[in-house]
């Protein structure tokens, strides 16, 4: 009896033997074994270059305007791609959680160029951010204050009312777009070409600055808000201008 269970523990012992474990699956033994599956290939992000991918800093401001010129440094995965927009905040608690801008602009194609934006408030700060085409936020600049010029106290605008060879006439208004009463104001410009002044009626030429001038004529140097004045000119030139871009202060 003893002898027969040796036999048959002999026997079991051969048949364990006889199979292998192969992830899991029994597989009988002398049979090919599969090649185990490569592990999923780890990736990590790119090295970028420890430099800014993009720069910033406003250029220019008028009164409803400020121009932002920029720098693309870096392409994606590490940068951008132009066109840039720039976005424009009343905080800069609200640029840096880019919440509520109140007036955006648009780039062209140029990877670096300026970005002029307008419709803003006279004599406010601004706070500015970037972003791509593709709607990336840039996550390091966030530039300004950057405060729009104060609203001046008038404008003038020009009018060619009649032109002929070696000249012309020019009506200029004077107009106050404060909101207080001015009393004297000065209007001056520079020529595209070889004009000069013949003539002025209503205003005094006023040669102090680097360009042609006019003061008032006193009797209607002081304008209420909204008010104007009116002043003419006579220029010889060999050619006539199609615009003359005025200045105009107190």
């Amino acid at each position: 009896m003893i002898h027969k269970f040796g036999v048959l523990l002999a026997a079991a012992t051969v048949a364990v033997t006889g199979w292998a474990t192969i992830a899991g699956a029994t597989v009988p033994a002398g049979a090919a074994v599969p090649a185990a599956a490569p592990a999923p290939a780890q990736t990590s992000p790119p090295a970028c270059p420890p430099v800014l991918p993009v720069s910033a800093m406003v250029t220019a401001s008028t009164a409803t305007s400020l121009t932002v010129t920029y720098s693309i440094m870096l392409s994606p995965p590490c940068g951008y791609d132009p066109p840039i927009t720039v976005s424009l905040f009343a905080s800069r608690t609200d640029a840096e959680q880019w919440r509520d801008p109140v007036a955006t602009a648009t780039s062209g194609p140029q990877r670096y160029g300026t970005v002029t934006v307008g419709g803003l408030t006279p004599d406010t700060e601004y706070w500015f951010r970037l972003s791509d085409v593709a709607g990336r936020q840039d996550r390091y600049i966030v530039g300004g204050p950057a405060r729009t010029a104060a609203q001046p106290a008038c404008t003038a605008t020009a009018a060619i009312t009649s032109a002929w060879d070696g000249g012309f006439v020019a009506s200029v208004t004077v107009r106050n777009t404060g909101a207080e009463p001015i009393d004297g104001w000065r209007v001056w410009w520079q020529w595209s070409g070889d004009e000069r002044i013949q003539t002025a009626w209503n205003a005094v030429p006023d040669g102090t600055g680097t360009g042609p001038a006019v003061r008032d004529a006193g009797y209607n140097a002081a304008l209420p808000p909204g008010g104007s004045a009116t002043f003419g000119l006579l220029v010889a030139t060999s050619a006539a201008p199609p615009t003359i871009a005025l200045s105009c202060a107190r």
